[in-house]
Protein backbone atom coordinates (compact mmCIF):
# COMPACT_ATOMS: atom_id res chain seq x y z
CA UNK A 1 0.00 0.00 0.00
CA UNK A 2 1.48 3.52 -1.44
CA UNK A 3 1.14 6.04 1.71
CA UNK A 4 1.95 10.19 1.35
CA UNK A 5 4.47 11.49 2.96
CA UNK A 6 2.97 14.62 4.09
CA UNK A 7 6.34 16.37 4.19
CA UNK A 8 7.05 16.10 0.81
CA UNK A 9 5.38 18.18 -1.56
CA UNK A 10 2.92 16.88 -3.85
CA UNK A 11 4.18 17.74 -7.80
CA UNK A 12 2.11 19.41 -9.69
CA UNK A 13 0.57 18.90 -13.26
CA UNK A 14 2.85 20.47 -16.26
CA UNK A 15 1.24 23.91 -17.28
CA UNK A 16 1.10 23.70 -20.80
CA UNK A 17 -1.01 27.21 -21.05
CA UNK A 18 -2.82 29.06 -18.81
CA UNK A 19 -6.22 31.35 -19.83
CA UNK A 20 -6.72 35.05 -18.80
CA UNK A 21 -10.27 33.24 -18.11
CA UNK A 22 -12.13 30.30 -18.07
CA UNK A 23 -15.65 30.67 -17.84
CA UNK A 24 -16.40 26.71 -18.12
CA UNK A 25 -14.39 25.86 -14.77
CA UNK A 26 -16.81 28.26 -13.28
CA UNK A 27 -19.88 26.46 -15.02
CA UNK A 28 -18.73 23.19 -13.80
CA UNK A 29 -19.13 23.47 -10.06
CA UNK A 30 -22.56 24.82 -10.32
CA UNK A 31 -23.82 23.08 -13.30
CA UNK A 32 -26.68 21.59 -11.96
CA UNK A 33 -28.13 24.49 -10.39
CA UNK A 34 -26.72 26.61 -13.39
CA UNK A 35 -28.90 24.30 -15.69
CA UNK A 36 -32.12 24.04 -13.56
CA UNK A 37 -32.21 27.80 -13.61
CA UNK A 38 -32.71 27.73 -16.71
CA UNK A 39 -35.33 25.05 -17.15
CA UNK A 40 -37.05 26.42 -15.26
CA UNK A 41 -37.33 29.61 -17.63
CA UNK A 42 -37.83 27.91 -20.27
CA UNK A 43 -40.60 25.60 -18.52
CA UNK A 44 -42.49 29.00 -17.30
CA UNK A 45 -42.03 31.05 -20.54
CA UNK A 46 -41.76 34.74 -19.11
CA UNK A 47 -38.68 35.58 -20.79
CA UNK A 48 -39.43 39.31 -20.63
CA UNK A 49 -39.22 40.63 -17.14
CA UNK A 50 -40.05 37.48 -14.98
CA UNK A 51 -40.42 36.73 -11.65
CA UNK A 52 -36.19 35.98 -11.71
CA UNK A 53 -35.78 39.58 -12.44
CA UNK A 54 -37.57 41.62 -9.78
CA UNK A 55 -35.92 38.79 -7.41
CA UNK A 56 -32.35 39.37 -9.08
CA UNK A 57 -33.46 42.91 -8.58
CA UNK A 58 -33.92 43.64 -4.71
CA UNK A 59 -30.75 40.69 -4.08
CA UNK A 60 -28.43 43.22 -5.23
CA UNK A 61 -29.62 46.13 -4.32
CA UNK A 62 -29.26 44.70 -1.00
CA UNK A 63 -26.31 43.55 -1.18
CA UNK A 64 -25.29 46.56 -2.27
CA UNK A 65 -26.56 48.34 0.66
CA UNK A 66 -28.95 50.37 -2.05
CA UNK A 67 -33.30 49.94 -1.86
CA UNK A 68 -33.59 50.22 -5.94
CA UNK A 69 -32.35 47.72 -8.08
CA UNK A 70 -33.28 47.81 -12.04
CA UNK A 71 -32.00 45.40 -14.45
CA UNK A 72 -31.25 46.29 -17.97
CA UNK A 73 -29.64 44.79 -21.10
CA UNK A 74 -26.37 46.23 -20.11
CA UNK A 75 -23.62 48.00 -17.83
CA UNK A 76 -23.19 50.65 -21.01
CA UNK A 77 -27.08 50.51 -20.88
CA UNK A 78 -26.65 51.26 -17.17
CA UNK A 79 -24.96 53.81 -17.58
CA UNK A 80 -26.89 56.09 -20.37
CA UNK A 81 -30.20 55.41 -18.39
CA UNK A 82 -28.85 56.27 -15.49
CA UNK A 83 -27.71 59.72 -16.78
CA UNK A 84 -30.99 60.57 -18.24
CA UNK A 85 -32.38 59.82 -15.22
CA UNK A 86 -30.45 62.46 -13.29
CA UNK A 87 -31.28 65.23 -16.15
CA UNK A 88 -28.02 64.92 -18.55
CA UNK A 89 -29.00 66.84 -21.64
CA UNK A 90 -27.21 68.17 -25.27
CA UNK A 91 -25.30 70.98 -23.88
CA UNK A 92 -24.48 69.38 -20.54
CA UNK A 93 -20.69 68.80 -19.28
CA UNK A 94 -20.18 64.94 -17.76
CA UNK A 95 -16.60 65.02 -16.17
CA UNK A 96 -15.22 61.14 -16.14
CA UNK A 97 -11.58 59.39 -16.02
CA UNK A 98 -9.69 59.57 -18.71
CA UNK A 99 -8.72 56.10 -18.33
CA UNK A 100 -11.57 53.49 -18.51
CA UNK A 101 -13.98 51.18 -20.90
CA UNK A 102 -14.93 53.17 -23.78
CA UNK A 103 -18.69 53.35 -22.28
CA UNK A 104 -17.70 55.44 -19.39
CA UNK A 105 -17.58 57.81 -21.65
CA UNK A 106 -19.59 57.05 -24.89
CA UNK A 107 -22.88 57.09 -23.20
CA UNK A 108 -22.16 60.80 -22.40
CA UNK A 109 -21.88 61.81 -26.20
CA UNK A 110 -24.79 59.61 -27.17
CA UNK A 111 -27.06 62.23 -24.92
CA UNK A 112 -25.54 65.38 -26.54
CA UNK A 113 -23.26 66.02 -23.87
CA UNK A 114 -19.58 66.72 -23.69
CA UNK A 115 -17.47 64.33 -21.82
CA UNK A 116 -14.88 66.20 -19.52
CA UNK A 117 -11.87 64.39 -19.22
CA UNK A 118 -9.81 63.66 -16.04
CA UNK A 119 -6.20 62.45 -15.50
CA UNK A 120 -6.19 59.11 -12.98
CA UNK A 121 -4.63 58.32 -9.65
CA UNK A 122 -1.00 56.45 -10.60
CA UNK A 123 -1.19 54.52 -7.42
CA UNK A 124 -5.24 53.31 -8.12
CA UNK A 125 -6.11 54.17 -11.66
CA UNK A 126 -9.04 55.79 -10.86
CA UNK A 127 -9.78 59.14 -11.25
CA UNK A 128 -7.83 61.53 -9.29
CA UNK A 129 -10.11 64.07 -6.93
CA UNK A 130 -7.20 66.70 -6.69
CA UNK A 131 -8.34 67.54 -10.30
CA UNK A 132 -11.56 67.43 -10.14
CA UNK A 133 -12.32 71.67 -9.28
CA UNK A 134 -10.16 73.01 -11.87
CA UNK A 135 -12.79 70.69 -14.48
CA UNK A 136 -15.98 71.76 -13.39
CA UNK A 137 -17.55 74.71 -15.36
CA UNK A 138 -21.46 76.42 -15.33
CA UNK A 139 -22.48 73.70 -17.84
CA UNK A 140 -21.02 70.80 -15.78
CA UNK A 141 -23.90 68.40 -14.60
CA UNK A 142 -22.16 65.26 -13.18
CA UNK A 143 -19.35 63.14 -12.65
CA UNK A 144 -19.10 59.70 -13.28
CA UNK A 145 -16.46 58.40 -11.14
CA UNK A 146 -15.01 54.64 -12.56
CA UNK A 147 -14.15 51.82 -10.41
CA UNK A 148 -11.52 50.28 -12.42
CA UNK A 149 -10.52 46.63 -11.65
CA UNK A 150 -12.06 46.17 -9.04
CA UNK A 151 -11.44 49.29 -6.21
CA UNK A 152 -13.52 52.38 -5.61
CA UNK A 153 -12.62 55.61 -6.35
CA UNK A 154 -11.77 58.03 -3.72
CA UNK A 155 -15.23 59.13 -2.98
CA UNK A 156 -15.41 61.04 -0.10
CA UNK A 157 -13.56 63.96 -1.87
CA UNK A 158 -15.93 63.18 -4.91
CA UNK A 159 -18.91 63.52 -3.12
CA UNK A 160 -18.01 66.53 -1.38
CA UNK A 161 -16.97 68.47 -4.28
CA UNK A 162 -20.57 67.04 -6.08
CA UNK A 163 -22.47 68.76 -3.11
CA UNK A 164 -20.76 71.89 -3.24
CA UNK A 165 -21.08 72.48 -7.12
CA UNK A 166 -24.64 70.83 -6.96
CA UNK A 167 -23.66 68.15 -9.15
CA UNK A 168 -24.83 64.49 -9.53
CA UNK A 169 -22.96 61.49 -8.97
CA UNK A 170 -23.09 58.64 -11.34
CA UNK A 171 -20.42 55.97 -10.05
CA UNK A 172 -19.65 53.54 -12.79
CA UNK A 173 -18.90 49.90 -10.95
CA UNK A 174 -19.03 47.89 -13.73
CA UNK A 175 -16.00 46.35 -12.88
CA UNK A 176 -16.50 46.53 -8.73
CA UNK A 177 -19.67 44.86 -7.86
CA UNK A 178 -18.98 43.96 -3.66
CA UNK A 179 -16.08 46.22 -3.45
CA UNK A 180 -16.07 48.95 -0.16
CA UNK A 181 -14.69 52.35 -0.02
CA UNK A 182 -14.13 52.97 4.53
CA UNK A 183 -16.49 49.87 4.63
CA UNK A 184 -19.43 51.27 2.53
CA UNK A 185 -20.54 49.21 -0.36
CA UNK A 186 -20.18 49.62 -4.20
CA UNK A 187 -23.20 51.64 -4.99
CA UNK A 188 -24.41 52.59 -1.39
CA UNK A 189 -22.86 56.62 -2.05
CA UNK A 190 -22.99 58.16 -5.60
CA UNK A 191 -26.77 59.33 -6.57
CA UNK A 192 -27.01 56.42 -8.56
CA UNK A 193 -24.54 52.95 -9.48
CA UNK A 194 -24.44 50.87 -12.51
CA UNK A 195 -23.44 47.37 -12.70
CA UNK A 196 -22.40 45.41 -15.40
CA UNK A 197 -22.91 41.45 -15.84
CA UNK A 198 -20.92 41.33 -19.03
CA UNK A 199 -19.64 37.21 -18.52
CA UNK A 200 -16.11 38.23 -17.32
CA UNK A 201 -17.02 40.11 -14.36
CA UNK A 202 -17.02 38.58 -10.86
CA UNK A 203 -20.67 38.46 -11.51
CA UNK A 204 -20.85 37.38 -15.30
CA UNK A 205 -23.81 36.27 -16.84
CA UNK A 206 -24.54 34.13 -20.00
CA UNK A 207 -24.54 37.32 -21.99
CA UNK A 208 -24.97 41.22 -21.69
CA UNK A 209 -26.65 42.61 -18.79
CA UNK A 210 -26.63 45.24 -16.36
CA UNK A 211 -28.06 46.59 -13.29
CA UNK A 212 -28.79 50.06 -11.91
CA UNK A 213 -29.10 50.60 -7.87
CA UNK A 214 -29.76 53.73 -6.55
CA UNK A 215 -32.25 54.86 -2.75
CA UNK A 216 -33.68 57.40 -4.46
CA UNK A 217 -37.38 56.58 -5.36
CA UNK A 218 -37.69 59.24 -8.15
CA UNK A 219 -34.51 58.09 -9.92
CA UNK A 220 -35.35 54.58 -9.86
CA UNK A 221 -39.15 55.10 -10.75
CA UNK A 222 -37.77 56.94 -14.14
CA UNK A 223 -34.77 54.41 -15.08
CA UNK A 224 -37.72 51.73 -14.93
CA UNK A 225 -39.77 53.98 -17.17
CA UNK A 226 -36.94 54.82 -19.28
CA UNK A 227 -35.71 50.84 -19.75
CA UNK A 228 -39.34 50.03 -21.42
CA UNK A 229 -39.63 52.59 -23.89
CA UNK A 230 -40.40 55.49 -21.95
CA UNK A 231 -43.66 54.42 -20.94
CA UNK A 232 -46.13 54.31 -17.46
CA UNK A 233 -48.17 52.61 -17.98
CA UNK A 234 -47.70 49.98 -21.04
CA UNK A 235 -48.24 52.31 -24.28
CA UNK A 236 -48.96 55.32 -22.70
CA UNK A 237 -45.21 57.36 -23.32
CA UNK A 238 -44.97 60.66 -21.98
CA UNK A 239 -40.89 60.56 -22.50
CA UNK A 240 -39.08 58.43 -25.40
CA UNK A 241 -36.76 55.95 -23.47
CA UNK A 242 -34.60 52.72 -24.89
CA UNK A 243 -35.62 48.68 -25.70
CA UNK A 244 -33.32 47.74 -22.21
CA UNK A 245 -34.60 44.86 -20.36
CA UNK A 246 -32.94 42.55 -18.42
CA UNK A 247 -33.66 39.20 -19.43
CA UNK A 248 -35.39 36.38 -17.38
CA UNK A 249 -32.53 33.69 -18.38
CA UNK A 250 -29.67 35.83 -17.28
CA UNK A 251 -31.12 36.79 -13.83
CA UNK A 252 -32.07 33.31 -13.50
CA UNK A 253 -28.34 32.32 -14.09
CA UNK A 254 -27.42 35.48 -11.70
CA UNK A 255 -29.67 34.73 -9.11
CA UNK A 256 -27.80 30.87 -8.83
CA UNK A 257 -24.15 32.92 -9.18
CA UNK A 258 -25.13 35.46 -6.53
CA UNK A 259 -24.15 33.68 -3.33
CA UNK A 260 -20.70 32.22 -4.51
CA UNK A 261 -19.65 35.74 -5.36
CA UNK A 262 -18.16 36.68 -1.85
CA UNK A 263 -15.96 33.15 -2.24
CA UNK A 264 -14.77 33.67 -5.82
CA UNK A 265 -14.01 36.95 -4.87
CA UNK A 266 -11.39 36.00 -2.13
CA UNK A 267 -10.35 33.21 -4.41
CA UNK A 268 -9.79 35.96 -6.59
CA UNK A 269 -8.07 37.85 -3.41
CA UNK A 270 -5.29 34.48 -2.76
CA UNK A 271 -4.28 34.76 -6.03
CA UNK A 272 -3.42 38.44 -6.07
CA UNK A 273 -1.95 38.13 -3.33
CA UNK A 274 0.41 35.37 -4.26
CA UNK A 275 1.42 37.62 -7.32
CA UNK A 276 2.21 40.45 -4.86
CA UNK A 277 4.72 38.14 -2.58
CA UNK A 278 6.65 36.56 -5.95
CA UNK A 279 6.78 40.05 -7.34
CA UNK A 280 7.82 42.29 -4.30
CA UNK A 281 10.85 43.56 -4.88
CA UNK A 282 10.82 43.47 -8.62
CA UNK A 283 10.29 45.86 -11.93
CA UNK A 284 7.22 44.68 -11.76
CA UNK A 285 4.58 47.51 -10.68
CA UNK A 286 1.68 45.21 -8.90
CA UNK A 287 -2.41 46.67 -7.79
CA UNK A 288 -1.97 49.10 -5.00
CA UNK A 289 -4.70 48.61 -2.14
CA UNK A 290 -5.62 52.32 -1.47
CA UNK A 291 -5.45 53.07 2.32
CA UNK A 292 -9.81 53.90 2.03
CA UNK A 293 -10.06 50.64 0.25
CA UNK A 294 -11.68 47.87 2.47
CA UNK A 295 -12.25 45.71 0.01
CA UNK A 296 -10.81 45.40 -3.67
CA UNK A 297 -12.45 42.32 -5.29
CA UNK A 298 -9.52 42.32 -8.43
CA UNK A 299 -12.02 41.88 -11.32
CA UNK A 300 -8.57 42.45 -12.96
CA UNK A 301 -5.11 41.71 -11.33
CA UNK A 302 -3.02 44.79 -13.71
CA UNK A 303 0.47 45.13 -13.23
CA UNK A 304 2.48 47.90 -15.32
CA UNK A 305 5.90 46.75 -16.92
CA UNK A 306 8.43 49.32 -18.83
CA UNK A 307 8.78 46.04 -21.62
CA UNK A 308 5.34 45.21 -22.13
CA UNK A 309 6.22 44.43 -25.43
CA UNK A 310 8.66 41.40 -24.60
CA UNK A 311 6.69 40.06 -21.47
CA UNK A 312 3.25 39.81 -23.66
CA UNK A 313 5.78 38.12 -26.17
CA UNK A 314 6.95 35.68 -23.63
CA UNK A 315 3.57 34.91 -22.37
CA UNK A 316 1.78 34.54 -25.95
CA UNK A 317 4.44 31.57 -26.54
CA UNK A 318 3.81 29.93 -23.26
CA UNK A 319 0.07 29.95 -24.14
CA UNK A 320 -0.40 32.16 -21.11
CA UNK A 321 -3.53 35.07 -21.55
CA UNK A 322 -3.02 38.64 -21.19
CA UNK A 323 -4.55 41.84 -22.10
CA UNK A 324 -3.98 45.16 -22.05
CA UNK A 325 -7.04 47.48 -20.34
CA UNK A 326 -6.83 50.00 -21.95
CA UNK A 327 -4.37 50.98 -24.40
CA UNK A 328 -5.63 54.25 -25.53
CA UNK A 329 -6.76 57.16 -23.19
CA UNK A 330 -10.09 59.20 -23.74
CA UNK A 331 -8.29 62.12 -24.68
CA UNK A 332 -7.05 60.22 -27.25
CA UNK A 333 -9.61 58.46 -29.23
CA UNK A 334 -10.52 59.99 -32.86
CA UNK A 335 -14.09 60.37 -31.85
CA UNK A 336 -13.03 62.54 -29.48
CA UNK A 337 -10.61 64.33 -30.89
CA UNK A 338 -12.83 67.78 -31.52
CA UNK A 339 -13.01 68.02 -27.68
CA UNK A 340 -9.24 69.54 -27.67
CA UNK A 341 -7.90 67.84 -24.63
CA UNK A 342 -4.38 68.34 -24.34
CA UNK A 343 -2.41 65.62 -24.20
CA UNK A 344 -0.10 67.16 -20.85
CA UNK A 345 -2.92 67.07 -18.51
CA UNK A 346 -3.21 63.43 -18.79
CA UNK A 347 0.03 62.31 -17.82
CA UNK A 348 -0.86 59.41 -15.25
CA UNK A 349 -3.10 58.40 -17.74
CA UNK A 350 -0.91 58.17 -20.73
CA UNK A 351 2.03 56.14 -19.09
CA UNK A 352 -0.63 53.42 -17.60
CA UNK A 353 -1.70 52.88 -21.08
CA UNK A 354 1.72 52.37 -22.31
CA UNK A 355 2.90 50.01 -19.43
CA UNK A 356 -0.11 48.07 -17.69
CA UNK A 357 -0.83 44.22 -18.55
CA UNK A 358 -3.63 42.11 -16.71
CA UNK A 359 -2.81 38.54 -15.56
CA UNK A 360 -5.15 35.86 -14.93
CA UNK A 361 -6.61 36.08 -11.61
CA UNK A 362 -9.64 33.92 -11.92
CA UNK A 363 -10.78 32.06 -8.75
CA UNK A 364 -10.87 28.56 -10.60
CA UNK A 365 -6.88 29.17 -11.56
CA UNK A 366 -4.67 26.37 -9.98
CA UNK A 367 -1.42 26.75 -7.73
CA UNK A 368 0.17 25.48 -10.69
CA UNK A 369 -1.29 27.51 -13.16
CA UNK A 370 -0.41 31.17 -11.32
CA UNK A 371 3.20 29.89 -10.54
CA UNK A 372 3.55 29.16 -14.09
CA UNK A 373 2.59 32.67 -14.47
CA UNK A 374 4.51 34.81 -11.64
CA UNK A 375 7.69 32.20 -13.31
CA UNK A 376 7.38 33.50 -16.93
CA UNK A 377 6.94 37.29 -15.81
CA UNK A 378 9.81 37.11 -13.55
CA UNK A 379 11.92 35.66 -16.08
CA UNK A 380 11.33 38.84 -18.21
CA UNK A 381 10.95 41.18 -15.11
CA UNK A 382 13.20 39.82 -12.56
Amino acid sequence: MTTTNPLIPAPQPTVKGVPLLDLHRQYLTIKPALDAAVLRVLDHGKFILGPEVAELETKVAEYSDAKFGIGVNSGTDALLIALRAVGVAPGDEVITSDFSFFASAGVISRLGAKPVFVDIDSASYNIDPALLSAAITPRTKAIVPVHLFGQMADMDPIMEIARKHNLFVIEDGAQSIGSEYKGRKCGSIGHVNCFSFFPSKNLGALGDGGMIVTSDPNFADLCRILRVHGSKPKYYHKIVGYNSRLATIQAAALLVKLPHLRSWTEARIANARYYDSRFAGTRIRTPKVASYSTFHIYNQYTIAVEDRANLMAKFKERGIGCEVYYPVPFHAQECFANLGSKPESFAQTSRACATVVSIPVFPELTIAERTYVADTALEVCG
